[in-house]
């Protein structure tokens, strides 16, 4: 018999976070880079944890270039031949190597060109396997294989978004979970499967699995506004993965485009027809699309935005009185803000009623 779960779940846009008495005078007073011990590689990372998605449009050397000068990392698409990894890694990658993930599938084709990678650009310290569905023992035996080859390689791998799954991946080797199934702005997997779950839910849930192994999670996808950002890392995300906050600007892949006297760039999901079609010649038959293209509003330079996101998490610090943003989570309470229906069928109804806030229950989490 199917099982149903009545506990509520909630997602970025259910909650806000209350503000608290701070002795902090100004933004300039917080710092927004973290320190890390990996429990699997035993590497230390340090940084600002905000991450580029590995979506071809985004994951670029060119965008990882402007993200290693604000200290962030960038996961690398995997559709990069291993000349060009080659090629960059000796030329301008040359001193933001620590900066960057390399991105992989789980077939053997996808192992044995990460093989190349890695032997071509000894400095890579980070890998990240990415899957659409992180429950396949397949998925978990490519992570132990991967750890049992490259012991003192820091593992990022996803994507889920329950307890126990955080716990399974740990165990397997990986040091850091992506969490989050179907929340991305292009991605339509609960649309087409009816497959997900609620990001802030899953974050505070999974986060609370993976701190007590020393494990580290990545909130991906749900974001989008620095706002979202600040929430995930207030549930006890480690690291905020990001893809469509980061689309349409002058370092992503894509030609710039006019139509109608505006600018724009295409972005799409990595399931999506335009994906597959590019890297695969076409959907499979077997399966389908799970992603969407959009054209997004051509945005200029991506430094700005990076600024202007870190400048919103700070400031979400200063509110809660966190000097740092290890402290945040410690510091965050959510309020859940609730639509109060009388009548489902009735816009106007709807529309009248007015928002009601309370108190969200948060599990602890670790710093």
């Amino acid at each position: 018999m199917p099982h149903l779960e009545t506990e509520m779940k909630l997602d970025f846009k259910d909650v806000l976070i209350r503000p608290k008495r701070s002795a902090l005078s100004s933004r300039a007073q917080v710092s927004i880079e973290r320190e890390f011990i990996f429990p699997n590689s035993k590497q230390t990372w340090t940084g600002v944890p905000i991450i580029a998605a590995n979506m071809d449009t985004v994951g670029t050397f060119e965008v990882a270039a402007v993200l290693a000068k604000r200290k962030c990392i960038t996961a690398i698409h995997k559709h990069y031949t291993v000349e060009q990894w080659k090629e960059w890694a000796e030329g301008p990658g040359k001193d933001i190597i620590q900066n960057v993930a390399v991105s992989t599938g789980i077939l053997d084709k996808d192992m044995a060109k990460l093989a190349e990678i890695l032997k071509a650009v000894p400095g890579v310290a980070m890998i990240c396997i990415d899957v659409a569905n992180g429950y396949s023992e397949a998925f978990v035996q490519c992570i132990r294989e991967v750890r049992k080859t490259y012991p003192k390689v820091t593992i990022m791998a996803g994507n889920v978004v329950t307890k126990e799954m955080t716990e399974e991946l740990i165990f397997s080797g990986a040091d850091v979970i992506k969490v989050g199934i179907g929340p991305g702005s292009v991605c339509t997997t609960r649309k087409q499967t009816g497959v997900g779950y609620p990001q802030l839910s899953a974050v505070l849930e999974c986060a609370d699995a993976a701190h007590g192994l020393g494990g580290r999670i990545v909130s991906d996808g749900g974001c989008t506004c620095p706002g979202d950002v600040c929430k995930a890392f207030g549930a006890g995300a480690d690291f905020v993965m990001l893809g469509g906050m980061l689309a349409g600007h002058e370092e992503c892949a894509g030609e710039t485009m006019e139509e109608n006297g505006h600018y724009f760039k295409v972005f799409y999901g990595m399931s999506s027809d335009t994906a597959m079609k590019k890297h695969a010649g076409g959907v499979a038959e077997y399966r389908s699309s799970e992603g969407k293209t959009v054209k997004v509003p051509y945005r200029g330079p991506i430094d700005e935005t990076i600024r202007d996101l870190q400048g919103g998490v700070r400031s979400a610090c200063t509110y809660v009185g966190a000097s740092t943003l290890r402290e945040l989570p410690k510091r965050t309470t959510f309020i859940r803000c609730t639509q109060q229906l009388n009548n489902v069928f009735s816009t106007e109804t709807t529309k009248a009623n007015p928002t009601e806030c309370v108190p969200a229950k948060r599990q602890k989490t670790d710093g």
